[in-house]
């Protein structure tokens, strides 16, 4: 594996015509051995989504496994029925705790790839960042942990505690295969606690541990009314309109403040606890105005009676993520479109379950459906929230890391987004897990230009190392 990188990596031009030029370099960062192989990872377009790169996604789990190895750890990739698994351990010792690091090797889709100011698959430094897909989700924040271990090894000649990391390239399409490696594995993983970087810190220099995640459950709306598309003039007005039913639909999903409509949707939801809502009124980069300024949206939306940051943490959801129907084409074609379809999620909160809201969103879409239209609700990917005390002894272990890493005071949230195999970890092996989020606001997750500041990341490696000497005390 040619693990070079060009020696002005700033100044690279993009692979792909596709991509914008990019703007020139705010400063230079010198290329060390710990960049030089995050830039490695990072050229695998590893898109698990996608089956014309399987073997991309293969390929970057040999270049871990590798990687591993050469450490000097136990290391075996896994097959499942789609992508593999990596497993790499060090020499248990009796008596000393064991930690499992979780992370995920696989990215997300790079498109619309013209918003790309430089090629997604060759990194590239510019500001302070490194630019390119997975460099925040999750390749950047995983590795810090890998190379941290790596410096460990290096400098002590061991570890502190009992290792294992576990490496999955499915966590961008549900990680459908991971619960039953668990289950098959349980034994061999068993192990005090895990950790896991793949969430977020609030603002620059401001370390954060997160103690919960939503849930999250899917699905997908299909509105279906004539046999095929019809003339507007001469059946509108006649027959009903698929496209127009799905909007009358949609917007039976809220009341008109924002709160869910959904008979019985906030029924198990727990509530926030005061000290919470204290403890967030004073986190920074998490004010209303943060949330204007990163999103730049025009204005803010939501349940009555909550701030921002409550609603994304702590209060459940309801989203359209994508909508269609009819001529999408440039112009008019006065069609009466034969369906209509809609992609549905909702974000869960303790101590909501998947199953009895998609019941409830099933009974809610079905009644409210307009007449004319033939209805189906296709359920897709689900997964269980989460919610652990941060001051347990393991929660306090990690604040002292993150204190020792970004030498500041860290601050405690619950995560808006979701990572289901968390809840599972606890279901199969019992144990909690410790969310250590590298990510910033304005990282562009899943989304182009994504990018992670190099102080993040070489401050991950910091931040791993002091984490397994706290976690074996």
């Amino acid at each position: 594996m040619d693990r070079s990188v060009p020696p002005d990596v700033s100044a690279r031009a993009p692979a792909n015509s596709a991509c914008r030029s990019a703007p020139p370099a705010a400063s230079i960062h010198a290329v060390t051995p710990e960049l030089e192989d995050l830039f490695s990872f990072l050229r695998f377009p590893s898109i698990s989504t996608d089956t014309s790169h399987a073997g991309d996604v293969r390929a970057c789990a040999n270049w871990l496994v590798d990687k591993l190895s050469g450490m000097g750890l136990h290391t075996q990739l896994h097959e499942t029925p789609k992508h593999p698994v990596v497993v790499a351990k060090n020499d248990h010792v009796a008596g000393r705790r064991t930690v499992l690091i979780y992370g995920h090797y696989d990215v997300q889709p790079v498109d619309p790839l013209e918003l790309w100011t430089s090629d997604p698959f060759q990194p590239v430094i510019r500001d302070g960042k490194i630019w390119a897909r997975g460099a925040t989700d999750n390749k950047g924040q995983m590795l810090a942990h890998v190379l941290g271990v790596e410096k460990t090894l290096r400098e002590s000649q061991g570890l502190p505690v009992n290792l294992i990391f576990l490496f999955e390239g499915e966590e961008e399409i549900g990680s459908p295969n991971l619960a039953s490696f668990l289950l098959h594995h349980c034994d061999a993983l068993k192990c005090d606690v895990i950790a896991i970087s793949d969430t977020g810190m609030v603002a620059p220099g401001v370390p954060t541990l997160g103690y919960g995640l939503r849930g999250i459950a899917c699905c997908e709306v299909i509105l279906r009314g004539p046999k095929g598309d019809l003339h507007s003039g001469l059946f509108g007005g006649a027959v009903a309109n698929p496209g127009a039913a799905m909007a009358r639909l949609i917007s039976s999903l809220h009341s008109i403040n924002g709160k869910v409509a959904i008979e019985g949707f906030y029924d198990q939801v727990r509530p926030l606890e005061p000290w919470e809502r204290e403890m967030w009124a004073h986190v920074p980069g998490v004010a209303d105005s943060d949330f204007l300024k990163v999103t730049g949206s025009p204005g803010l939306f939501g349940e009555p009676g909550y701030t921002s940051a409550e609603r994304t943490w702590a209060r459940p959801t309801a989203e359209v993520n994508g909508i269609g129907s009819g001529y999408q084409g440039e112009g008019s074609k006065t069609v009466l479109p034969a369906e209509a379809f809609a992609k549905l999620s909702f974000r869960l909160v303790p101590d909501q379950t998947p199953k009895d809201i998609m019941e409830k969103v099933k009974n809610h879409l079905e009644w409210h459906c307009p007449p004319g239209v033939d209805i189906e609700v296709h359920v897709g990917h689900d997964g269980k929230p989460y919610a652990t005390d941060p001051n347990s002894k393991f929660g306090l272990a990690a604040q002292n890391a993150l204190r020792a890493a970004f030498d500041a005071e860290p601050v405690l949230i619950r995560e808006g987004g979701s990572i289901p195999i968390v809840q599972t970890f606890r279901d199969i092996l019992g144990s909690d897990t410790l969310l250590l989020g590298l990510a910033l606001p304005d990282a562009q997750i899943h989304a182009p230009n994504e990018n992670f500041p190099v102080e993040n990341f070489e401050s991950g490696i910091r931040l791993n190392q002091a984490l397994l000497k706290e976690l074996s005390l």
